[in-house]
């Protein structure tokens, strides 16, 4: 197994989405502190364990849909990416319980269960895109899980329904789509970045929801264009690439302007990355 297929088996580049998730929740939670990075460290781990599991239970609809992924390709066999993705499980659950601790380590094992749940269960069925935003919404309150989890709410909502909306283009990314789809997508992120943008946070919100909703809003616009299956996945790319931009605003929203700029930087660079390995 060479480094590459890993990093194609977890989509590594699509991790840079993952740390402003717990930074955004333990802004607004008031709980920000070392220990944050510790819990951002625990989200990359399960979230590449839930990508590695993704593609152990896809294994024989990507052998006909997918077959250069890493293991209808024969680069990676089932077992090798069933044992990935639980070490990465455990490990993720480890991180969490060592930085954060008890209730750090409980809103982890509801994620770890709802990503499973959702890679073996929940993806194909009518319930894929809300379960996928019930992972990303959970893994913000881990973020937050160190104080006011209700403030914790806010950003963790804003973060699911993004979610919920690439998820949603996501499950045509093989068949195309009609152009219902990218009409509704796009009305989501349109308010998704009018909530992340605020009204009390200065001008930094505004750009980068501004920017969140460009980034994005531009490749669903394609698709609306021309709903074929090349297009939705570039736009299921960006909408996971833009995350970035949609956590800086929400950071700089919550009164952490410079760290919401540092954050929203990951936006570019995961595009970049993304054209060495896909994060799809």
């Amino acid at each position: 197994m060479r480094l590459r297929d890993l990093a194609q088996l977890v989509r590594a580049p699509a991790a840079l989405s993952v740390p402003g998730d717990a930074v955004a929740g333990a802004v607004a939670a008031g709980s920000l502190s070392a220990r944050t990075a510790g819990v951002a460290a625990a989200s990359v781990c399960l979230y590449w364990g839930g990508m590695a599991a993704n593609d152990w239970a896809d294994r024989e609809l990507d052998a006909k849909e997918r077959p250069e992924r890493p293991i209808p390709s024969g680069r990676i066999s089932p077992n090798t990416a069933l044992a990935v993705a639980g070490g990465l499980t455990a490990a993720g659950l480890v991180l969490a319980g060592a930085s954060g601790g008890r209730r750090t380590l409980a809103t982890a094992a509801l994620l770890a269960g709802a990503i499973w749940t959702y890679d073996v269960k929940w993806k194909n069925s009518p319930a894929g895109p809300a379960g996928m935003a019930l992972c990303r919404g959970l893994d913000v309150l881990m973020g937050g899980s160190g104080g006011d989890l209700r403030r914790a709410a806010r950003p963790a909502l804003a973060v699911a329904a993004h979610t919920y909306a690439v998820t949603a283009l996501s499950r045509r990314e093989v068949s195309g789509a009609d152009r219902t789809l990218p009409a509704l997508t796009l009305g989501a992120t349109a308010a998704v970045a009018t909530q992340a943008a605020g009204r009390t946070g200065g001008p930094l919100p505004v750009l980068l929801a501004a920017w969140y909703a460009v980034r994005f809003g531009r490749a669903q616009r394609e698709v609306l264009r021309q709903p074929d299956a090349p297009r939705v996945r570039a736009a299921v790319g960006a909408g996971i690439t833009s995350l970035p931009a949609l956590q800086g605003a929400l950071i700089a929203r919550d009164g952490r302007p410079l760290l919401g700029a540092v954050i929203a930087t990951a936006a570019p660079a995961g595009a970049k990355l993304a054209r060495k390995v896909s994060p799809t």
